[in-house]
C-alpha cells in the first residue's frame, strides 16, 4: 500500500502535469522555452557586455562559481508512469520526499533529496530532445544511470518487494562493497551500491554514468569547462565497465565508453549546478563555443537566472543562480580553486 505522502506527492505532480498540457507552448515575444515547454523570459540583458571580461576570466573553468556542496540531476518520463516513478523513488529507493515546486504556470517538478543536492522528477518529454533507453546502459550515449548507495541490501530488499517491485540482485564488488542493476518504471538504469559506512537514502549523495561517444573531449569538457575534481579510473565489476569519475563534493559523474555508433538520448536525464553568476558561466562557455540548449533567461518569480548548456555527446550541464551579483574584469580576481 503507499504511503499518503507517496501518494499526495504523485497527486500533486499529476495535476501539474494535466495543468501544463491545457497551456499553449507558444511563447510570448521576449520569451524563451525550457525542454518541459516552461517559458521563461530572455536574460540577454544581464549578459556581460563584450569587453567587460578578461581572457583569464573568460578561459576559466566554472569551478569558482559553485555554491552547492554538489549538483543536482533531473530525470524526465512519460506522464503515464508518474504514479510508478513516485512510489519507485520515495518507497523502493527511500529517498527523502521535498515539496514538490511550481516553476511556471506550466511546469511543476517533484524533488527528492540525496544529501545536499537533489534528484528531480519531471513528467514528460516535451523539447527538441532525443529519447532512448531501449538496450540499458551499454546501449546509448547519454546520462544512463544514476548511482545511490545503502548501508544494509536487506533494508533495500524489502523496501523493493514492499513496494511491489522486483528485488535487486546484488554482485559482490570485491572491495567490500555490493551493486546491483535496476530500472526505474521509466526504463532508466539505477545502480544500487551497498557499502559499508554508507548513509540510509543514499544521502551521501548520488552518482551519475554518462556513456559518452569520445573520452577525450568528454573527459576535457568536464576537467576543464565544468571544473570538477578529476580522480583515478576505477572498474565497476558490476557494470563490466571502466569508469572516470569527476567530483563534485557529493556528486561523482561516471563517464564510461560503451561501443560505436550508439544512439543519443539527450533527454532522459541532466545535470544542473547552483552557481554564484549564471550570466559568467555564460560567457565562459561562449569563449570555448560550448553549444547552447537554452540561451541566458530569467525567471521573475523565483529571481532565478539560468543557462542550458551540452557537453559533447548533448548531455545538458544547467547552471542556475538564485539572484545576481555580478562581477566585472575590474574587480573580480583570477578565480579562486573552490573548496571541495
Amino acid at each position: 500500500m503507499m504511503r499518503k505522502s507517496t501518494i499526495l506527492l504523485a497527486a500533486n505532480l499529476l495535476a501539474g502535469t494535466a495543468f501544463a498540457q491545457a497551456q499553449t507552448a507558444t511563447p510570448a515575444p521576449g520569451r524563451i522555452t525550457t525542454p518541459e515547454g516552461a517559458q521563461m523570459d530572455s536574460g540577454a540583458d544581464l549578459a556581460y557586455k563584450p569587453g567587460a571580461l578578461t581572457r583569464t576570466q573568460l578561459m576559466s573553468s566554472t569551478r569558482d562559481l559553485f555554491v552547492q556542496n554538489s549538483a543536482n540531476v533531473f530525470r524526465r518520463f512519460p506522464p503515464d508512469k508518474t504514479a510508478q516513478m513516485v512510489k519507485f523513488y520515495v518507497e523502493a529507493l527511500a529517498l527523502k520526499s521535498l515539496n514538490p515546486i511550481q516553476l511556471t504556470s506550466t511546469q511543476q517538478m517533484l524533488l527528492t533529496g540525496v544529501g545536499s543536492g537533489q534528484i528531480k522528477l519531471s513528467a514528460g518529454t516535451q523539447g527538441d530532445r532525443k529519447y532512448h533507453l531501449e538496450g540499458g546502459y551499454k546501449a546509448g550515449t547519454g546520462i544512463r544511470y544514476f548511482r545511490l548507495t545503502y548501508p544494509d541490501a536487506a533494508v533495500v530488499t524489502k523496501r523493493f518487494t514492499d513496494a511491489g517491485f522486483a528485488a535487486p540482485r546484488f554482485i559482490d564488488q570485491g572491495d567490500g562493497s555490493k551493486a546491483a542493476m535496476v530500472t526505474d518504471p521509466g526504463g532508466f538504469g539505477i545502480e544500487v551500491v551497498i557499502k559499508p559506512g554508507a548513509k540510509d537514502g543514499s544521502n551521501d549523495g548520488v552518482g551519475v554514468g554518462i556513456s559518452v561517444s569520445n573520452l577525450e573531449k568528454s573527459r576535457g569538457f568536464y576537467r576543464e569547462f565544468v571544473g570538477l575534481d578529476e580522480l583515478p579510473a576505477i572498474k565497476d565489476k558490476a557494470l563490466g565497465l571502466t569508469l572516470y569519475p569527476y567530483r563534485r563534493g557529493e556528486t561523482m559523474l561516471y563517464l564510461y565508453r560503451a561501443g560505436e555508433n550508439l544512439p543519443q538520448d539527450n533527454g532522459s536525464a541532466g545535470i544542473q549546478y547552483v552557481v554564484s553568476d549564471t550570466p559568467m558561466a555564460a560567457a565562459r562557455g561562449a569563449a570555448r563555443n560550448i553549444p547552447i540548449e537554452t540561451p541566458l533567461n530569467k525567471l521573475r518569480g523565483f529571481d532565478l537566472i539560468t543557462i542550458w548548456l551540452n557537453d559533447p555527446d548533448g548531455v545538458t550541464n544547467y547552471y542556475a543562480q538564485i539572484a545576481r551579483k555580478p562581477a566585472t574584469a575590474a574587480t573580480a580576481a583570477v578565480p579562486a580553486r573552490a573548496p571541495n
